[in-house]
């Protein structure tokens, strides 16, 4: 087996170090934006939804507002964003280069993308449950907590897979500007040194990464489902 995996990967076996390394980077820069990017994605998606028409606090100038800013940044190109970010980054974290650094640019790049699907999910909740919540006398963030995101918790899981899935590809991307991972390697190694096994790995990496989470999330969004367990 050994012999057979020298032959027809013989670059790849003599860099399994830099692809623990790279996966673990990827892993890094995946899990951590989706912290971050998740939590504030959330609650701007939330804001979009209490404020937007019809919203249970309904505030048409301050949606408008919130919505033009997330549309705008979810119109900006990842590529140029890492750029025009650079000073920013610089000021975070020391540098606009590596892995730790290109956690700022993903981060803003998440954001708006997460809060619109967030949005969409929780509009989908049937508007029944919340005026009889709004009825019985529940508070706004307790219609939130125990109406919206308890409604919606299978679409939004739903919604997290596909954010993370592109997630996975930006951090990709980032590995083109030195930002480390598996995208770093299958492009800067792989493509520029013309050693296409090294490419081809990265990409069976990276596949893996994306079915497991792909897997986990429809188990937990068939778990939460409320409507399919009746």
């Amino acid at each position: 087996m050994s012999s057979f995996l020298t032959h027809y990967l013989p670059n790849v076996m003599t860099m399994i170090p830099d692809f623990e390394q790279a996966t673990i980077e990827t892993l890094y820069m995946t899990f951590v934006t989706a912290l971050i990017g998740g939590i504030i994605g959330l609650f701007i998606g939330v804001l979009l939804v209490l404020t937007g028409p019809e919203g249970i606090s309904e505030n048409i100038p301050f949606y408008t507002v919130l919505d033009k800013i997330v549309n705008f940044f979810r119109a900006i190109p990842f590529i140029i964003l890492l750029a025009v970010i650079a000073p920013f980054t610089r000021i975070i974290v020391g540098t606009a280069i590596g892995t730790t650094a290109c956690i700022v640019p993903l981060v803003i790049a998440v954001i708006p993308f997460y809060a619109r699907q967030v949005q969409n999910a929780l509009l989908d909740v049937d508007s029944g449950i919340v005026e009889s919540a709004q009825a019985m006398g529940s508070s706004t963030w307790g219609i939130v907590f125990r109406v919206y995101l308890k409604e919606g918790l299978p679409k939004i899981i739903r919604s997290s897979v596909v954010t993370l899935i592109s997630l996975i590809s930006l951090t990709a991307m980032a590995g083109t500007v030195a930002g480390g991972g598996l995208g770093n390697l299958a492009v800067m190694v792989g493509y520029q040194r013309y050693e296409n096994d090294v490419t081809f790995v990265s990409l069976i990496l990276i596949l893996i990464l994306v079915f497991a989470i792909q897997i986990i999330g429809d188990i937990l969004a068939r778990l939460t489902d409320h409507e399919n367990a009746k």
